[in-house]
């Protein structure tokens, strides 16, 4: 652990269905993309989180059938946007994503750091 201070708490965002046309193996590309960069934020002495690992485990258990549909959407995001106040910093990964945009947007609005490298934890 490099960290000398007391780990911070980082939202991984990046896209997740953006680009994809809902292909699951370009799905799981960008979920391993996040999941990479979480490790890399773990190695640097932080913790890491995905809104993905929160709402996902929700989205199956309230009995979505695909996703997109209602209980998709009304849990998807929503999950993110309320783990957003609970972390110090927002890091922005990957391409175009409305939704990573939006993370970025709210985590401005709260007056998160926001981040676009592992770099930048030195």
């Amino acid at each position: 652990m490099s960290n000398t201070q007391s780990p911070l708490m980082i939202l991984i965002a990046g896209p997740y269905r953006s680009g994809t046309n809902d292909d699951p193996a370009l799905i799981q590309k960008n979920v391993d993309a996040m999941n990479e960069t979480a490790l890399a934020v773990y190695q640097k002495g932080h913790l890491p989180v995905l809104g993905e690992w929160f709402a996902l485990p929700l989205i199956e258990t309230a009995g979505s059938k695909a996703m997109g549909d209602a209980i998709w959407n009304e849990l998807f995001h929503p999950v993110a946007i309320r783990l957003i106040s609970k972390c110090d910093v927002i890091f922005r990964i990957g391409g175009p994503s409305s939704g990573a945009d939006e993370m970025v947007r709210i985590g401005e609005e709260q007056g998160k750091r926001i981040i676009y490298s592992t770099a930048e934890l030195d």
